[in-house]
């Protein structure tokens, strides 16, 4: 089967991100939207306008949207662990799961949001080696803390209110 029919099934195949948010507030709203999605831009003075320039310019914020478009709207099964990294417009639907009747969201309801622990932002941020010569923050804080000397700790009071005029 070709990469071309397997993409026929899913819902995203052909939708523009316009249409998509459309339906969406059409049917939920935009404080619904901006729970479950945990997007600014749905909860914040929100207008398709605004949201749409937002969207096409943030790609996990689409992402975010177009997995709730997916598994709440079309109310699909949840992608497995394996699945989770692909973009959602690039997930391959078995031809069995069907689209059914958007679910039902009640405000104040939302999950609280999950911590994820392979994220794979983490791995984005990698250590740069030092160069030759540099200290690293770590080695910098070393030399620059001082131990206290044995003569402040023997002088002071273990109770600093004792001198105080009474």
């Amino acid at each position: 089967m070709s990469t071309l029919n397997e993409q026929l099934n899913n819902p995203l195949h052909g939708l523009k991100l316009e249409i998509l948010l459309s339906e969406l507030v059409s049917h939920y709203g935009w404080d619904i939207l901006a729970e479950y999605t945990r997007l600014k831009c749905f909860k914040n003075n929100p207008s398709p306008a605004s949201s749409l320039k937002f969207l096409r310019k943030t790609e996990w914020a689409r992402e975010a949207l177009e997995r709730f478009y997916l598994y709440k709207f079309k109310n699909l099964p949840e992608a497995g662990e394996e699945e989770f990294d692909i973009p959602p417009r690039q997930r391959i639907i078995p031809l069995n799961q069907q689209p059914k009747e958007p679910a039902v969201l009640i405000r104040g309801e939302a999950p609280p949001p999950m911590i994820r622990a392979n994220n794979s932002d983490n791995q984005n941020f990698k250590k740069k080696p030092a160069r030759a010569g540099e200290n690293t923050r770590s080695t910098a804080r070393k030399n620059t803390e001082k131990a206290p000397s044995e003569k402040s700790i023997s002088q002071a009071p273990s109770d600093p209110w004792a001198n105080a005029p009474k």
